[in-house]
């Protein structure tokens, strides 16, 4: 069976739709594209399927209620254009919803509860309860108390982020454009569109171009980003055009729209992808020659004596990333030791640890279980 005819047979969809689809290039929402969509996911639930909505919007609603014309840059500004328009937002997908006698739920989400185990679990725990009860849980970022940055990077990384959680089969993002071409076409109108690659292929980075629009903040590469993590939970990603006539379905149909970037690789485990998922690593860790073979081809854990360096302040337990000389990161996973006492102990055999800390608490810096090698 090929991809596109696995689309005809799966069973759990993460869909994810752009603010410049949502709000019609920033002119409030369109809730006629919002109530066409709708009910393209309520025949889609009919016929068994499980779906799950991260919809961009709350800061473009926002800025159309307050009547701003352009995206602020100031935090507390961009904060309350998304206090302002996650109001409308949420009504506006609970009624069309209704009207097809499904519930929605909302949930928002910061970084730091899918970065906690406890709370990344707890939210896994919730959305899938209510798949189970045949709701369709609406998410998105939780704008209005996040303090880094306003976003995650962009709701296609969420999205993907979403598909982890859930195991998704397909991440569905829908956008302002046909797919993924090989050259831009708004530069280039003879440009080839992509119709299936592997997401992996590092020959699509050069086909993206890197920014956004003026109201959202994602573009092709933010897509491409999302279809690598989305692929380590085995979900395949589908770029697709979100104004052409009943996408969703067509896309079930198993029709070539859009661009499919497959996830050629096999899932790895539940507790890994929530490693990968961390967008915020506490330090790094310089590693030698023979400390990234062991990584790489053996399956080894870290241990202190193949670490050259340390960089950043952290705690036993939070995430760290493993890197080569020159600085290109190939694992990433829980340290067993603070930053202090890995700088007391680098380059050491496990067999001194007790002698220079005065205890051990395990002999591997990071072991194989609590890591995740790219």
């Amino acid at each position: 069976m090929s991809k596109r005819q696995r689309l005809t047979t799966a069973r759990r969809w993460v869909v994810k739709i752009g603010s410049a689809l949502l709000t019609n290039d920033g002119v409030g929402l369109d809730r006629d594209a919002i109530a066409a969509w709708v009910a393209q996911m309520a025949r889609l639930r009919e016929e068994g399927m499980e779906l799950l909505l991260v919809s961009s919007g709350a800061v473009a609603e926002g800025m159309a209620r307050l009547g701003w014309t352009q995206r602020p840059h100031a935090l507390h500004q961009l904060q309350a254009a998304a206090a302002v328009g996650q109001m409308g937002l949420v009504e506006a997908w609970e009624s069309a919803f209704g009207r097809h006698g499904l519930h929605t739920a909302q949930i928002l989400l910061t970084h730091e509860d899918l970065s906690d185990r406890q709370r990344y679990l707890n939210a896994r725990s919730t959305v899938r309860s209510l798949l189970e009860l045949g709701v369709v849980p609406v998410i998105n970022e939780n704008d209005t108390v996040v303090t880094d940055e306003i976003r995650f990077g962009d709701n296609d990384t969420l999205a993907a982020l979403a598909a982890n959680l859930v195991e998704a089969d397909h991440l569905i993002l829908l956008t302002d454009q046909a797919g993924l071409y090989e050259r831009d076409p708004r530069q280039d109108p003879k440009a080839r569109l992509i119709p299936e690659a592997n997401a992996a292929d590092r020959e699509l980075d050069a086909m993206a171009a890197a920014r956004g629009g003026a109201l959202g903040r994602g573009g092709m590469a933010t897509k491409i980003r999302a279809a690598r993590l989305a692929a380590r939970s085995g979900t395949c990603t589908l770029i697709a055009p979100g104004r052409e006539a009943d996408v969703l379905r067509r896309l079930r149909r198993g029709e070539e729209l859009g661009t499919l970037l497959r996830a050629n690789q096999a899932p790895i485990a539940a507790h890994k992808q929530w490693l990968a998922g961390h967008l915020q690593l506490k330090g790094r860790l310089t590693c030698d020659p023979g400390a990234v073979r062991a990584l790489r081809e053996q399956g080894r854990s870290l241990l202190p004596v193949g670490v050259k360096a340390v960089a950043g302040e952290f705690r036993r337990g939070e995430v760290v990333a493993c890197v080569d000389e020159a600085g290109h990161e190939i694992a990433r996973g829980l340290v067993n030791y603070n930053a202090d006492e890995v700088r007391q102990i680098l380059g050491q055999p496990s067999g001194r640890i007790e002698e220079i800390l005065g205890y051990v608490a395990e002999p591997e810096l990071i072991h194989r279980d609590d890591m995740v090698v790219f």
